[in-house]
């Protein structure tokens, strides 16, 4: 086969983690791909070669990336931690990559990472999916077109399960704030309380994740952005309180109404058409999406959803096949992918305003001068 673009898939098969997002089926069933898998673990290999479409099984990344000189590189862990080395590797051959979310828990190694790709060329693009997925995207129109007055507050919540807290900022927050960002733009400061057993965090605590996922502190967050245009935002997560309906999601309330989407298994899109204040009245409907307004290549094969797991989310698949796309197509047109390096560069820097913010006990500014993660940093801080 002499395909257009040759994709060097990065998947550990053998790392357990919690969530299954499916990143290295991504590029599977696209046209003019020829599919590489770079994976230590040998148990199952022919399986996983014949799911994801690929046609040659290497057992570590460093081999894949001298015999394939892929075009495009897929970094599928769901560690920050495993994310740089093989970036980075990727980025200095001329490759350009796709990574799983997020893109690394140091703001400074991120830099870095941008600096790199651009004078390398090429392109790094972000799993951040909600930029990609048909509901956020019309709730964006919508806003844009009026549909609830003139925006005035983002709140925005965590999954709050037993990762509440510090670790559900880093592993879910993470696609929140972005959201925020594709909807109003980088905000200006964040004000934030970050607390652990009803108490402010000080220097030196540090939370035991249950994935390694980097420096994480608090079982309770709570930060307040002023975003561009004087949209107030806020986001929230407090361990433990997800017992039944899915908390995570945001809500942007305007004039007019509100407009509200939950992380559960529909992922619907609800108006509130009331201009009250909404503590008083909130009746949300659920919206009918307009047709999809996009198009895959000619020649994409049918996504199988039941790659995805027992209870198969067609949110990931759909929207890792259209970060993928979308990659693709930002190289040939030189342009940045739809959820960019500086895009996670962005949402780590409102992470790490957050902790540097309630350590402090004063508001931060954007763009953080320190790049430093502020619990590293902070170890013995005058506060």
């Amino acid at each position: 086969m002499n395909a257009k673009w040759k994709i060097g898939v990065v998947y550990d098969s053998s790392q357990k983690s919690k969530g299954h997002h499916g990143t290295h089926f991504a590029f599977t069933g696209l046209p003019d791909v020829e599919i590489v898998l770079a994976d230590p673990n040998p148990d199952g290999a022919a399986a996983r070669l014949q799911a994801i479409g690929a046609v040659r099984h290497h057992d570590d990344v460093q081999t894949m990336l001298d015999v394939e000189a892929p075009d495009v590189v897929v970094v599928c862990s769901r560690l920050p931690g495993d994310h740089s080395p093989v970036i980075r590797a990727a980025v200095e051959r001329g490759c350009h990559v796709l990574c799983e979310k997020p893109m690394t828990d140091s703001l400074s190694e991120a830099d870095v990472i941008a600096a790199l790709a651009a004078r390398r060329g090429v392109k790094v693009a972000v799993a951040h999916l909600a930029r990609h997925a048909h509901v956020f995207r019309t709730m964006k129109r919508m806003i844009a077109h009026g549909d609830i007055g003139r925006p005035l507050a983002f709140y925005g919540r965590g999954k709050e399960d037993e990762r509440g807290g510090g670790e559900d900022l880093t592993v879910l927050g993470t696609h929140i704030l972005d959201i925020g960002i594709d909807l109003f733009g980088m905000p200006d400061y964040v004000f934030a309380d970050v607390s652990v057993d009803g108490r402010p965090i000080v220097a030196g605590d540090r939370l035991a994740t249950t994935e390694p996922i980097g420096l994480c502190a608090g079982d309770c967050v709570w930060a307040s952005f002023r975003f561009p245009q004087g949209v107030q935002g806020v986001f929230e997560s407090r361990k433990g309180l997800c017992t039944g309906p899915v908390r995570m999601g945001v809500t942007v309330v305007g004039t007019a109404g509100a407009l509200a989407m939950r992380y559960d298994d529909a992922r619907h899109l609800r108006i509130c058409r009331a201009s009250d204040v909404p503590e008083d009245e909130a009746h949300f409907e659920t919206l009918e999406l307009p047709p999809e307004d996009r198009a895959l290549p000619p020649g994409a094969a049918p996504l199988d959803y039941a790659h995805y797991g027992p209870r198969p989310s067609r949110y990931f698949a759909d929207n890792n096949r259209f970060a993928a796309w979308d990659l693709l197509q930002a190289i040939e047109e030189d342009r940045q992918p739809r959820s960019s390096v500086y895009d996670a560069i962005h949402v780590l820097e409102m992470i790490h305003g957050i902790y540097a913010s309630s350590l402090t006990r004063r508001a931060v500014a954007f763009p953080l001068s320190d790049r430093s993660h502020p619990l590293r940093a902070c170890e013995n801080p005058t506060i």
